[in-house]
């Protein structure tokens, strides 16, 4: 729940984490099919042609065959099928009874069967190698996991460590802490301080904030809610600066995903989920609009002070998020 008071404390110090996906931790969909569905792969086609190698028959197959690729690529198939199969069936399932949508469903089956494909050309290309051609079963199974290591472990958590050093980003507690302290000292100061303040972005309302000793000397609502204001002015450059270093990293993190499949395979899913990056600074720039209109609206009541009707109850403006576009950088003023 958004209220009028001061933006920045209310979106930095709540808890944005899906409850249900926090309680499953990370072991989630993404999870499976990014990190533990490539293991399976290499399980099943490590020796596909070691294990005929060793027993000597793999020249026998090759020159029975009419075509040698054909009979390595049914195998194959007739491994990866089923595979793709158990894993895509209960995500379609549990999809149509949530009520997601066909095209969601479609896009993320596609992603799936897509790092199937690829991390089967990993492994079958370790496997027909020639440098590798007189390995055993056991140290292309190796090779394999090194790759999966590498591209998985190492490669993600060396560029996450990597780009946190390069990307200077506030903290989000700096944050709260300027807002909170701008806020607190506003008790303390002259009113006319905080009216400065106020009508430096709001100048419409210069002539509703005259200093009246005698209405002004106890607690006024108008004069609260300025230096609400206030303090989110005073954090905006920290808020922003936050946002955009949070999408410059997300930005750098996307070109490292070319060197990782299952780095890749999370962010496509992220992506047509909409949980990714993009899709969290839109929501919370959809926050900050709806709190924006609560602020237009109640400031015309209370610094114009018109009669407070039941239609003005029922006009208050309502939450209405659009990820898909609101992620753009915040320019300009509040109204």
């Amino acid at each position: 729940r958004i209220r009028m008071l001061a933006l920045e404390g209310q979106i930095y110090e709540s808890d944005t984490d899906n409850p249900e996906l926090a309680f499953l931790g990370r072991f989630d969909f993404a999870f499976v099919t990014s990190v533990l569905l490539p293991l399976f792969i290499i399980l099943l086609l490590y020796d596909l042609k070691a294990k005929e190698r060793e027993a000597r028959r793999f020249e026998l197959l090759n020159v029975t065959a009419r075509n040698a690729h054909a009979i390595w690529s049914a195998r194959a198939l007739v491994t990866l099928v089923p595979l793709a199969l158990v894993t895509l069936i209960p995500f379609v399932f549990f999809g149509l009874v949530n009520g997601a949508s066909l095209p969601s469903i479609l896009t993320v089956c596609a992603i799936v069967i897509g790092n199937i494909a690829l991390w089967s050309g990993i492994v079958l290309s370790i496997g027909a190698a020639k440098r590798f051609a007189n390995f055993s079963a056991t140290h292309l199974a190796s090779i394999m996991l090194g790759v999966w290591i590498v591209t998985t472990v190492v490669v993600p958590v060396t560029a996450h460590t990597l780009i946190n050093a390069v990307v200077e980003t506030p903290e989000g507690g700096d944050i709260v802490l300027t807002q909170r302290e701008a806020v607190n000292s506003a008790w303390d100061k002259p009113v006319e301080a905080t009216w400065r303040a106020f009508i430096a972005t709001h100048p419409q309302w210069a002539d509703y904030t005259t200093f009246n000793p005698e209405r002004d000397s106890s607690f006024n609502w108008k004069w609260y809610y300025a230096f609400q204001q206030a303090g989110d002015q005073a954090a905006s450059e920290l808020s922003q600066g936050y946002q955009a270093a949070t999408l410059q990293q997300d930005t750098i993190a996307s070109y490292v995903a070319l060197l990782s499949p299952s780095l890749l395979s999370q962010r496509l899913l992220s992506s047509a989920a909409n949980t990714d990056v993009k899709a969290m600074v839109g929501y919370e720039n959809d926050v900050r609009a709806f709190h924006q209109a609560l602020r237009k609206f109640y400031y015309y009541h209370l610094f114009k002070a018109p009669e407070f009707s039941q239609e003005s109850f029922e006009a208050p403006p309502q939450f209405t998020p659009n990820t898909k576009t609101s992620h753009e950088n915040r320019t300009g003023k509040e109204e």
